[in-house]
């Protein structure tokens, strides 16, 4: 297995040392870029031959800040992961990120060790978020009651079974293993649900599946 592609965006030169010299301490993961501005990094991520595989974003930089380039990223159809990493654990900050299409959401104050395994994690499709937001994002993305019957009555069985899986933390690949189907026809499932539920990313859903099941 080739070691996932990772790009960074943060606006302090000496975080992004730390977390690159973590980066190459892992053997499956590799840093191929950074940036120490949204605009720098919409830039360089236009004219790259490929997508990383995984980008870690700032959220309070100076200029465009890392919500603004979160929605430019995702406008500009970038489909790599998209990792939040901030000191903000406001709430909003949390909700907004995750509804304008990031992956996760991992605070600074991690020990190092915690947040090289989170996104190694999140290069293989599991949630990347900070324990303690975890309560706040499902409490946050819980809809009104009256709607849970009707959204989940919107799927398919087989979109249900891969919303129940996203919730377990499982990469498209392994619920493609699962469920004896192709990747491609996984997406496919993935983004109709998605649309469905009116939700924008994979770790909405899959929250807010967890968040329903523990009613």
């Amino acid at each position: 297995m080739s070691a996932a592609s990772v790009f960074m965006i943060d606006d302090h030169p000496l975080f992004r040392k730390g977390v690159h010299q973590l980066i190459e301490m892992e053997d499956d993961l590799v840093s191929i870029g950074e940036a120490s501005s949204g605009e720098d990094a919409i830039h360089q991520l236009k004219n790259i031959p490929e997508e990383p595989d995984l980008i870690i974003l700032d959220l309070n930089m100076q200029g465009m800040d890392g919500l603004e380039t979160l929605r430019s990223l995702r406008a500009m159809g970038i489909s790599s992961k998209i990792i939040m990493l901030t000191v903000s654990d406001n709430d909003a900050d949390v909700i907004d990120c995750i509804r304008a299409g990031a992956d996760g959401y991992l605070l600074k104050d991690m020990d190092p060790e915690d947040i090289i395994e989170k996104i190694k994690a999140a290069t293989i499709g599991k949630l990347a978020i900070s324990e303690r937001l975890t309560e706040v994002l499902a409490t946050a993305l819980r809809k009104p009651d009256k709607d849970n019957g009707n959204l989940l009555s919107s799927l398919t069985s087989r979109e249900l079974e891969i919303l129940n899986r996203i919730s377990r933390g499982l990469s498209n690949k392994l619920i493609a293993r699962e469920l004896d189907i192709s990747d491609g026809t996984v997406k496919v499932h993935v983004k109709h649900l998605l649309k469905k539920l009116n939700m924008k990313s994979r770790v909405e859903a899959a929250v807010w599946m967890v968040s329903q099941k523990r009613k």
